[in-house]
């Protein structure tokens, strides 16, 4: 039986968690740098109305910074995982890391679904 087997189990459940949100947060990224061509099939029938060149530049930058936060996420979540294995398996107490990455990343997606908010909202609704 591996020492602490349970602690191990757990940091490498939360290890696969970071890798499954990551892998969908790039996933989103790619849907949204991609979703500028529904909206220019879409957009005109329902507006009347042509969209204008800087949105597709905006769906570009949003969803390549999605893209670029889940690999960023992966790479912290594999150093992560590393050092907390390191720290299960050594006899002295270690002091929490915090989340004030945890709550900077969240802070992070939640700004850029925000940016993606704004910027649907105006190519749906011009008025905006």
């Amino acid at each position: 039986m591996i020492k602490r087997y349970s602690d191990h189990a757990a940091n490498e459940r939360t290890f696969l968690a970071w890798v499954r949100t990551a892998i969908a947060v790039m996933a989103f990224g790619f849907v949204i740098e991609r979703f500028d061509l529904f909206l220019q099939v879409a957009a005109p029938a329902l507006a009347q109305r042509q969209l204008s060149g800087h949105g597709q530049f905006f769906a570009n930058i949003a969803g390549l910074a999605f893209i670029g936060i889940g690999v960023a996420m992966i790479v912290i979540a594999g150093f992560r995982f590393a050092r907390t294995t390191k720290e299960i398996d050594s006899e002295t107490e270690v002091p929490s890391t915090g989340e004030r990455f945890d709550v900077a990343l969240a802070v992070l997606i939640g700004l850029l679904g925000l940016s993606l908010f704004l910027y649907l909202s105006r190519a749906v609704v011009p008025t905006i």
